[in-house]
């Protein structure tokens, strides 16, 4: 049987009934990752011990919520035992000696962690091209970029190599991959989940989060990761979230307000899909509006000052002292340290010089400071309308995947891809990406965004959506 077939929540039911064991389906997923990957590139690391761990689940009764179903796992999240590279040559050799709260949380939920997924170096970029270990490919297309930087995440779900994922998203980084790959991603709101061994690009504005094939998969994902932990500062008390209510959801009389500002903006494939999905919205009995939103046009500068700005100083510790490679060698410390970082990438390295130059002397008050209050004006301006509104919806990318390679040489053309789902990341708002269809055989995703701590009723509309919608099958590779 071809178990990537079915949803995830049909697979907990089935292993939870005897059906089948966490050992063969963790077997099953293991040798299919190891026969297709090699096309793909979506793993950086496989846990080989995973069949091991499923035969303790099963020997214990598959207790917990996941009942040993197998779980890919971004690698920019700790995993005790297994290496954690962030898709960096600085990491390549680092094995973390402890568990990221995620983690404990899926463990203690009986799920196993399959392997670790490829991104684009430090979480930077919005293709999957920037990793330190090659592109990952998109299953869709195998040409194409498959979005970034969650993108081994997305790219082995799409593929039917895990039944769940963790991804990141900092600007975008799993909605932009989830509407590349056609699968549904969440953007939780900002302190909803724990980032304790979340291993630190942007710290203000990255958030982990859930991927999966459907609404509902996602959504269960979400409702193991998500709550308070004394480790993370950060985190925050959130409201229960029940399954049954998102499956009950009622969409008809809920207003969405669609941001004239961004839509005007995308290709016109991607205006047309997302024309489609507002006629989706309106038959499913909810009140759509435009409206224009001011100083919108700003968020993506403001995003890129602000996220730049914080991995400098997050990245000034990969010395080869502290952390990265070890540097003990012959050489006086200024040499060392160059050689250490030399094994940054590209992308990274662009994004460490950027953050330096606005924050130093004469340029905080100039760049930095400016794109704090720029923040707090898109902020204000969002939670304002969220008030009047019970949605926002945008297309999740303005333009269809472009070809491996392609846009190396264009980088503005692949910071411009950021421009609609940054915002939801300056506000620190929930925010959810799930497929409206194919256009020229390519997924175009619609995302919906809502107040903060309304995940589940974020989920309820997209259920409602995909249910008009429909969901995208697995590709068979």
């Amino acid at each position: 049987m071809k178990w990537e077939k079915l949803s995830a929540i049909r697979l907990i039911e089935e292993l939870k009934s005897g059906s089948i064991t966490s050992e063969e389906i963790s077997a099953y997923f293991l040798d299919k990752i190891k026969k297709v990957d090699r096309i793909l590139n979506s793993f950086i690391t496989l846990n080989e011990k995973a069949v091991e761990e499923a035969k303790k689940v099963d020997k214990n009764g598959r207790k917990g919520r996941l009942a040993g179903l197998p779980i890919a796992v971004k690698d920019n999240i700790t995993t005790k035992g297994i290496r954690t590279t962030c898709a960096s040559r600085i990491l390549e050799n680092y094995i973390p000696p402890y568990d990221a709260e995620v983690i404990s949380r899926i463990k203690r939920e009986g799920g196993i962690i399959i392997g670790k997924t490829n991104m684009d170096e430090f979480a930077m970029g919005s293709s999957g091209e920037n990793s330190g270990f090659g592109p990952t490919k998109n299953p869709r297309d195998l040409n194409r970029v498959p979005g970034g930087s969650s993108s081994g995440s997305a790219a082995a779900i799409a593929a039917g190599l895990a039944p769940l994922a963790l991804g990141s998203d900092t600007g975008g980084s799993i909605r932009a991959p989830a509407s590349f790959t056609g699968i549904v991603g969440l953007k939780p709101t900002y302190g909803a989940v724990s980032r304790f061994g979340l291993i630190a690009y942007a710290n203000s504005l990255e958030q982990i989060g859930p991927m999966g094939k459907n609404v509902l998969d996602t959504a269960y994902l979400y409702s193991i990761i998500y709550g308070e932990d004394e480790k993370d500062s950060t985190s925050l008390p959130s409201p229960p979230l029940s399954i049954e209510r998102i499956s009950d959801f009622e969409a008809k009389g809920v207003k969405v307000a669609v941001l004239t500002d961004l839509v005007s903006r995308v290709d016109e494939p991607v205006k047309k899909m997302f024309e489609r999905g507002i006629n989706y919205i309106s038959e499913i009995g909810a009140e759509v509006n435009e409206v224009k939103l001011e100083g919108i046009d700003l968020a993506l500068p403001a995003y890129y000052v602000i996220a730049c700005s914080e991995a400098s100083s997050n990245l000034a510790r990969y010395d080869g002292v502290r952390f990265g490679v070890d540097c003990r060698t012959n050489l006086n410390w200024r040499d060392a340290y160059k050689e250490v970082r030399k094994l940054f990438g590209k992308e990274v390295k662009v994004r460490i010089m950027l953050g330096a130059y606005t924050l130093s002397a004469g340029f905080f008050e100039e760049y930095y400071v400016k794109a704090v209050k720029v923040r707090r004006r898109i902020r204000d301006g969002l939670k304002k309308l969220l008030k009047k509104y019970d949605y926002v919806a945008i297309p999740t990318m303005p333009v269809l995947p472009w070809r491996i390679g392609e846009k190396l040489d264009d980088p503005l053309y692949v910071y411009l891809s950021d421009a609609l789902t940054v915002p939801a990341n300056l506000a620190g708002v929930p925010a959810i990406s799930l497929p409206i269809g194919l256009a020229d055989g390519l997924p175009v995703g619609i995302q919906f965004i809502a107040d903060e701590f309304e995940e589940e009723k974020l989920f309820g509309l997209a259920k409602r959506f995909e249910e008009k919608a429909g969901e995208l099958e697995v590709v068979d590779l």
